[in-house]
């Protein structure tokens, strides 16, 4: 593995240095032609990194794990996690790598990770590898919702390593993603700590998740529920801005749940196109359990692992420790109630005042309405912002049951919506799925094109432009029942 010279760039080793019960040292499989594909010009500038220098020999070493700076310690981070409900006590980073630590312009440490960089101890008999057309997936998906305004890990770039991966399709090419995240603490980290012969492991891990997304609770009595309380207002606000945007995370295993409160992980994930409570788009989730309206009970889930991994730091009395974590958890529904009627309220162009009594109602009626009608989710609100402007038309076309929709809009309009405040609350673009699947058929065979034209659009995705009018439109009658595979 060759070095590059220290002035250019420095990664530090906190990770690896004061958790190295949590991680093996590790290098990634040497990427025989490696070729950029793309690369985030405005993150890369966020970093401090110069995005000329990225395309290089170096930088594209860089980003293929191959040619790392001096002093940087590359890891495979040890995680557990439950998948489908049923827990695994060793998963960790099977394909993947954390290169270090950068500090960004802002002055905010941020995490350099690879994803289909090779084989690790973790890979549990995968080849470690990643394909262009998943990594393209995440790399696109990610960055709409950093442009939607959701919390989120994000992508650097996608290299092409000029390697052949056998999949189940047949021969595919490979691809390494670099994605940047606040940290790649999760639930499963805490999961594989609490059962780690060493019970110092847990406070130190938890220590650093307090010092880097929780830093207030280090002044409290008892840090460790102010961190477990910090946690579930973070993943509350998280899934309520999932469920307002109409996005489907489709495994919400522990292991992808983090400390941070930013969305990681997009494998079989989608946005809904009709509405549907129901709405699965994971091919292996036969059972609905990570359906649409199950998010926030599953998170509630999620985080009571959470809160048994810390029990031992909360308090020394087992019962007092449960009373406390049981008090915290309480807590998510109302947090997640709050963030999610705050949101929809926004979608609505309501005031912020208005009653509750009232508004619970509207938003649910409302929300029987569009899964009756299986309207689009994306494009209703639009249009009814186009009614707050006076022109009823295009939002009652798309329901059948227009009595019950008319005594509704009547309703609503009683609050004097904001026209204005729901254009900037509902989005004109997403990345629709039949979109998504066009651009990534045309990405691997070598047409980026239409990957480049769907990311401009969702990365401005509240302002309409002319020349965009298909990236609004829902998809085709013909597109049928979409599914999504874990890896894509």
């Amino acid at each position: 593995m060759s070095r590059i010279p220290q002035p250019t760039l420095s990664l530090q080793a906190n990770f690896a240095s004061d958790l190295p019960e949590l991680c093996v040292p590790w290098q990634a499989e040497e990427a025989p032609e490696p070729r950029l594909l793309v690369v985030n010009e405005p993150l890369a500038a966020d970093l401090g990194l110069d995005p000329e220098w990225l395309r290089s020999q170096e930088g594209i070493g860089l980003l293929t794990g191959n040619r790392v700076p001096e002093g940087a310690t590359p890891v495979a981070q040890a995680y557990a996690g439950h998948q489908f409900g049923s827990y695994v006590p060793r998963l960790g980073d099977g394909r993947a790598l954390l290169l270090g630590e950068i500090t960004d312009t802002g002055g905010h440490r941020r995490d350099i990770h690879l994803k289909g960089s090779g084989r690790t101890p973790f890979a549990r008999g995968g080849d470690g590898r990643a394909v262009v057309g998943p990594m393209l997936r995440e790399y696109l998906v990610s960055e709409a919702m950093h442009g939607l305004g959701i919390p989120t890990t994000r992508s650097l770039a996608v290299v092409a390593t000029g390697r052949t991966v056998l999949r189940e399709e047949g021969p595919l090419r490979g691809a390494v993603l670099t994605r940047v995240a606040s940290s790649h603490l999760r639930v499963g980290s805490f999961q594989y700590a609490r059962h780690h012969e060493d019970p110092a492991v847990l406070r130190r891990l938890a220590d650093q998740a307090v010092a880097l997304h929780h830093p207030a609770a280090a002044q409290d009595e008892n840090p460790y529920l102010s961190l477990l309380r910090g946690v579930i207002t973070a993943q509350a606000g998280l899934v309520a801005r999932w469920l307002l945007i109409g996005f489907v995370h489709g495994v919400m295993n522990t292991d992808n749940m983090t400390i941070s409160g930013e969305t990681i992980d997009y494998g079989p994930c989608a946005f809904m196109d009709a509405f549907d409570r129901n709405a699965v788009y994971s091919s292996i989730d036969t059972g609905g359990r990570y359906a649409y309206g199950n998010q926030p009970a599953v998170a509630q889930w999620n985080l009571a692992r959470f809160a048994e991994a810390l029990l031992p730091l909360l308090d020394e009395n087992e019962d007092r420790a449960v009373a406390l974590a049981t008090e915290a958890l309480g807590e998510f529904p109302r947090e997640f109630g709050a963030a999610f009627s705050t949101g929809m309220r926004a979608k609505l162009g309501l005031p912020a005042d208005s009653p509750d009594e009232t508004v619970g109602p509207l938003i649910d009626d409302l929300l029987a309405l569009l899964q009756q009608d299986h309207v689009d989710y994306t494009q209703f609100f639009r249009r009814l912002g186009q009614a707050a402007r006076g022109d009823l038309g295009p939002v009652r076309a798309v329901f059948t049951d227009r009595p019950t929709l008319d005594a509704w809009i009547e309703r609503w309009q009683s609050f004097t919506p904001n026209p204005e405040a729901m254009d900037r609350a509902n989005p004109a673009y997403i990345p629709r799925n039949h979109l998504v699947e066009e651009a990534l058929e045309a990405a691997t065979a070598d047409d980026l094109a239409p990957l480049h034209r769907l990311l401009e659009a969702v990365s401005e995705p509240f302002r309409e432009r002319p020349g965009f009018e298909r990236y609004a439109e829902p998809p085709p009658e013909d597109f049928g029942r979409y599914r999504t595979y874990c890896g894509t």
